[in-house]
């Protein structure tokens, strides 16, 4: 009994479809990937943008108070710098009037969209209003910083403005 061998011609590319498949796969899970990853950091740099611009709008506030504090004593013909010394201070629109700072984080106010001291959903926005009398009491330096944590990091904005007795 002869037996004969049967010869199989194996396709040389059966299989590679599936490779190909898995490969392509591959990329564009990868692809997917990296566009979320990307998509996700562009979410958490937004909401630090977002506190930044707060950060300086607070912070500027904290000048033009002073500001209004300075135009007032004018107005009612005192010394310009009438009640403004050399120090840390809290102050808020409300009333105007310079605390010593305690350190306290501002409240935003819902409501009218305003941050205080008094009531409101607290946040991370600590403001100091420091106020330095340079040279013979004829100039103020006014800083107004304010610190923040906002995505696992610490933030913080320095305006500073000066004020002259030039009338």
């Amino acid at each position: 009994m002869i037996l004969k061998a049967k010869i199989y011609n194996l396709k040389s590319q059966s299989g590679q479809s599936l490779i190909e498949a898995i490969i392509a796969m591959s990329i564009i899970f990868f692809g997917i990937l990296g566009v979320y990853g990307l998509a996700a950091r562009a979410v958490s740099l937004n909401r630090v943008v977002a506190d930044r611009y707060i950060a300086i709008y607070i912070a500027s506030e904290g000048v033009e108070l002073v500001k209004n504090m300075i135009d007032a004593n004018i107005l009612e013909r005192r010394p310009w710098n009438d009640g403004l010394f050399s120090g840390a201070y809290e102050v808020e629109y409300r009333d105007q009037d310079l605390r010593l700072s305690q350190g306290r984080t501002l409240l935003f106010d819902e409501n009218n969209g305003t941050y205080n001291y008094i009531s409101g959903k607290e946040t991370t926005f600590q403001r100091t209003i420091k106020i330095e009398v340079l040279g013979n009491g004829n100039e103020l330096k006014v800083n107004s910083q304010v610190n923040w944590l906002s995505r696992g990091g610490d933030y913080s904005v320095d305006l500073e403005d000066h004020f002259f007795n030039w009338r």
